[in-house]
This record gives structure tokens, C-alpha cells and sequence, in this order.
């Protein structure tokens, strides 16, 4: 199962992996996916943050769970620990919305590194962010 594919899946039914779901308790989660991945010599979210950065277009002082808030919920936030109803929901559907466009993407940098191990003519995740105008 790759990436995206996982994630869609957690996305679907997030309560199945983390009991009450939250937008705190996916981000939890992720994090957890994400060290288990390094650990293990996965991508895990490699790139995630930066790629966030990218598409906002701005920087802030904010880890990922933030940049991600700051996309969903531009009219800002009191606490990132308890969202209100309808703002924790469309938090958590934009986040799915957002790693989906990140792992179709990063898939399509890797597919590219893959044909350039065979014909040369490959796409590095550095291309597709500049031929893609900063948005990957």
C-alpha cells in the first residue's frame, strides 16, 4: 500500500486508527507514522512541511499541524488543542485534501527518479516544485 493510498484510507475512517478523531489526535498520529517511518527507513512525511510552506506561501513560527490550520482556517484559530465542531472538521477534511496533493506528487517525483535510473530523463522533486511554479 503506498502512501497516499494509506493515508486515504486513515482519511476515510479516522476514528478506526485513533479512537475519537480530532484534529489533534490525526496530528498525533501522523507524527507517530511519520517517526515510525524514518525509523524503519520509510519517507514517511519527508518533505511534508516544507511542502506546506510551498503552498502557502509564507513562512510562520507554526510545525506542520499549524501551516496546515493557517490553509484551513485563514480567519485563524484560539486553540489548536480544542477546534471548535465545524472548524476541526473542515481542518481534518483539508488536511486529507493536503496530503493527498503531497503523496500524488511526491509519487510522481519518485516515478520520474525511477525512469531516470533507466532512460536518464527523469523528474527530481526539485523540478517539480520549480515547473510547478513553488506550489509542491
Amino acid at each position: 500500500m503506498s502512501d497516499r493510498e494509506y493515508f486515504a484510507c486513515v482519511g476515510h475512517r479516522p476514528g478506526m486508527f485513533m479512537g475519537k478523531a480530532s484534529f489533534h489526535t490525526i496530528t498525533a498520529f501522523l507524527n507517530g507514522y511519520d517517526q515510525s517511518a524514518a525509523r524503519h527507513g520509510g519517507q514517511g512525511l519527508a518533505g511534508w512541511s516544507e511542502w506546506l510552506i510551498a503552498r502557502r506561501g509564507r513562512d510562520c513560527n507554526h510545525a506542520w499541524p499549524g501551516q496546515v490550520l493557517h490553509i484551513a482556517l485563514p480567519h485563524g484559530w484560539d486553540t489548536y488543542w480544542d477546534l471548535p465542531p465545524d472548524d476541526d472538521k473542515h481542518a481534518i477534511e483539508v488536511l486529507f485534501e493536503l496530503l493527498d496533493e503531497f503523496a500524488a506528487e511526491r509519487e510522481a517525483a519518485d516515478d520520474g527518479c525511477e525512469a531516470d535510473e533507466i532512460t536518464g530523463a527523469g523528474i527530481t522533486a526539485d523540478t517539480l516544485r520549480r515547473t510547478s511554479g513553488g506550489t509542491a
